[in-house]
């Protein structure tokens, strides 16, 4: 029986590279599987990235989460950090440890080559797409969230990871809060242009960032996604969501990727705003009641909720035995015609799994389509994004 999780190494040049692979729960070695090369933001280590690992092995991905080369905070437990300074360590030779992995990975037999799939978070975000764009048709999809594209401004102002410094005599060690950085560090971004370094990849990519992020501006990933060619790159800006996440958090991140892999489009967006709850308990059978209103605004359909909705959940104990939110709104559809939506949205096989009726001939194939939704929750409400696959006129 195969392990879900596994420790790995692999080599760039001379140094040793640490981090852990996670399967899914049917692995068998004789097939081939896709694959996740996860990369952590700046002090990080492999540790950070596990719980994506996990859960995209459960999606049925073989996913590889490590530590770049003198990439990790200095106080880190050993075990977890791979070889190399912290003085030697640039965005650079980050990206080679990203294409270490990556050959790594093509080496084993049970991985299909043809479904490389990059995922970075804030520096470990930029580095993976500037990898990308290096290994271009090796790789088949990339995934940003937060990237750290301001690294290349903040060098050319002296003021790179919390410092403060003369960029025009640039000292050879930079102290960055518990990181020790080289020159080599500010010399490898001080004269890049991050989006034209991006550009070369020609793949989908999907970026993920919040709005609430005091660490990097959102703007630099609306850049981004400008910079690549015209319907390349999706963006996904998320309210509330900063620059880190929640276990909540992270299977919403999770969920938004899986659309992207999944080659589903975003049709439809509703803004949940949370009125009030109700709760009734039977001995162990607890049943709650949570009320609310909103809006969408789409290319589809633009409206506002007739009256309140309700999400009916049931639990026994901790555990959550069903759930149905259902709610009707009225607007206007892409002809600008007066419609009716009525929504039900229920948790089918894994998914969020809308169904919605409508009376609009223009939205008419709503009624039969298969419809697939994410929450990402906010304060006092969520956003429900719904997905499919269907090819819109």
């Amino acid at each position: 029986m195969q392990e879900k999780m596994q420790l790995f190494t692999c080599m760039r040049e001379g140094l040793q590279i640490r981090g852990m692979q996670c399967f899914p729960d049917s692995f068998n070695e004789q097939n081939r599987y896709p694959v996740m090369i996860i990369s952590h933001g700046f002090t990080g280590d492999y540790t950070e990235t596990l719980p994506f690992g996990k859960l995209f092995a459960e999606l049925g991905y073989v996913a590889f989460c490590f530590s770049f080369c003198g990439g990790t905070r200095n106080h880190a437990d050993d075990i977890v950090k791979s070889e190399g300074k912290t003085e030697h360590m640039s965005v650079l030779t980050e990206v080679a440890d990203v294409i270490a992995v990556k050959e790594y990975a093509k080496s084993l037999p049970y991985v299909d080559a043809s479904q490389i799939i990059l995922m970075g978070f804030s520096q470990g975000g930029f580095v993976s797409g500037l990898a990308a764009a290096a290994c271009q048709e090796e790789i088949k999809k990339l995934i940003m969230v937060f990237p750290a594209l301001c690294i290349p401004d903040h060098a050319r102002r002296g003021q790179l990871r919390g410092t403060d410094y003369d960029p025009n005599c640039v000292p050879e060690y930079i102290q960055s809060w518990d990181m020790t950085l080289g020159e080599a560090y500010h010399d490898a971004v001080v004269g890049m242009e991050p989006y034209l370094e991006l550009s070369p990849y020609k793949g989908d990519v999907l970026i993920m960032h919040g709005l609430a992020d005091d660490i990097v501006d959102y703007s630099y990933s609306m850049r981004a996604r400008d910079s690549y060619q015209p319907g390349q790159c999706k963006l996904h800006l998320i309210k509330d969501f900063g620059h880190g996440c929640n276990e909540k958090q992270q299977r919403e991140l999770v969920n938004l990727s899986r659309q992207f892999l999944c080659e589903r489009e975003e049709i439809l967006t509703f803004q949940i705003f949370i009125t009030r709850e109700e709760t009734q308990t039977e001995g162990d059978l607890t049943r709650k009641d949570i009320f609310f209103t909103g809006y969408c605004e789409s290319q589809h359909f633009q409206g506002a909720f007739v009256s309140e909705g309700c999400d009916k959940q049931e639990y026994r104990g901790n555990e959550r035995i069903s759930i149905r939110a259902e709610y009707e709104l009225q607007g206007l559809d892409s002809d600008k015609k007066h419609c009716t939506l009525h929504v039900v949205n229920q948790w089918k096989d894994g998914e969020w799994m809308p169904e919605i009726k409508t009376d609009s001939n223009v939205l008419s194939w709503l009624n039969d389509a298969t419809l697939y939704a994410t929450l990402e929750f906010v304060e006092g409400g969520l956003t429900v994004r719904v997905f499919s696959t269907e090819n819109i006129i």
